[in-house]
């Protein structure tokens, strides 16, 4: 089972994102939840990296096999452009987690206000 927990800020914009586990929905290497769960979290890694504005912190010894995490903050030019990626981002692991809901469970949960 893959377990995903995503934090959004005050605003709704991706604060981090966990990834543990396996789906077994497949044997390896043709495991297409476990495939489209890695796409989407290394391809939003990988687009946030290195943005003007966008801090990106990875812990360490992550990525690695059954294992992504990663946190996120902005300065005022990179707000917009992490809302995006992170919504984009947020709708794959969602449809992700409906499809295949014995392979794959989502929690989010939204920071309040101080």
């Amino acid at each position: 089972m893959i377990t995903i927990d995503v934090v959004l800020d005050v605003a709704g914009i991706l604060k981090s994102c966990k990834v543990t586990g396996h789906a077994g929905a497949g044997p390896k290497g043709y495991d297409i939840v476990c495939a489209a769960v890695s796409i989407l979290t290394k391809t939003a890694l990988k687009t946030l990296t290195g943005r003007e504005g966008i801090i990106v912190r990875v812990p360490a010894g992550v990525p690695e096999r059954g294992r992504f995490g990663m946190e996120t903050d902005y300065t005022g030019n990179g707000r917009d452009f992490l809302a995006a990626a992170g919504a984009f981002l947020l709708e794959g692991l969602v449809s992700v987690s409906e499809a295949y809901p014995d392979y794959c469970t989502m929690n989010i949960h939204n920071e309040r206000r101080k």
